[in-house]
């Protein structure tokens, strides 16, 4: 059956359907949180699709957008449902729609990125359908989820080098062992301790704190905090909007 020309035209210029996906970005194996030396990495929470298309294959946590619901309440839910986490830290990253992402429709991601502290990236569910990975070594994901990972991550890793963006995987106040390992994991290579201490304080960003660590065997450091940063921060939308 052929159909009628208007219906094909319909179709043709039919808005495409929105999405949204998020890159959740938490930092393991390192010494933030432990007090056993080692080069963090960065790892990000991935879903196992359910259905069709590309079932069993890992995806990034996301999905429709509600017509009563921002994009980032949209963010938030999604994260929730999936996930259980609710970053403190939530942007907008970048939009992906090329006209065959998608097999079997055509989509429109607008993608966000997530940064958690390692706290808080033990808090997220995780079984048979949720499982975290090093973002480095991702394995072939559904639709263009790699090409997204690889963007986030460049984006992240160009951000570090300018702005105070790190401090999102620490809590409030922090050593500056601490925060170099923030950047050594973001990074992917060890830096030098003494050059790095001497460029934090120098920076007008990094405010100097009158607490020290007690407890260890060596002379307490001093806890440092950031003043006023540039980056987004935003609040989960409350439970009764989840």
């Amino acid at each position: 059956m052929v159909l009628p020309t208007a219906n094909v035209s319909e179709r043709l210029y039919a808005p495409p359907s929105l999405a949204i996906s998020t890159v959740i970005f938490s930092i393991r194996n390192g010494t933030v949180d432990q007090d056993e030396p080692g080069l963090g990495e960065l790892w990000l929470p991935l879903v196992r699709r359910t259905r069709p298309p590309y079932v069993d294959r890992w995806a990034l946590p996301g999905g429709p957008i509600a017509w009563d619901e921002s994009l980032e309440d949209a963010a938030h839910r999604n994260l929730h449902e999936t996930t259980q986490l609710r970053p403190r830290y939530l942007e907008q990253l970048y939009a992906f729609g090329a006209v065959e992402r998608s097999p079997d429709l055509r989509v429109v991601s607008i993608v966000y990125w997530a940064l958690v502290q390692a706290d808080e990236a033990a808090k997220a569910t995780e079984g048979d359908n949720v499982s975290w990975f090093a973002a480095d070594d991702v394995p072939r994901l559904a639709f263009d989820h790699n090409e997204i990972v690889e963007y986030a991550l460049w984006r992240l890793r160009t951000k570090v080098e300018y702005s105070t963006i790190a401090h999102n995987f620490l809590g409030e106040t922090f050593t500056l062992a601490q925060l170099r390992e923030v950047y050594e994991a973001v990074l992917g290579r060890r830096i030098d301790p003494a050059n790095f201490r001497r460029q934090m304080r120098a920076s007008k960003d990094l405010v100097a704190t009158d607490q020290t660590v007690t407890g260890g065997k060596h002379r307490p450091p001093r806890l440092y905090r950031f003043g006023e940063t540039e980056a987004p921060q935003t609040t989960p939308p409350s439970s009764s909007t989840l």
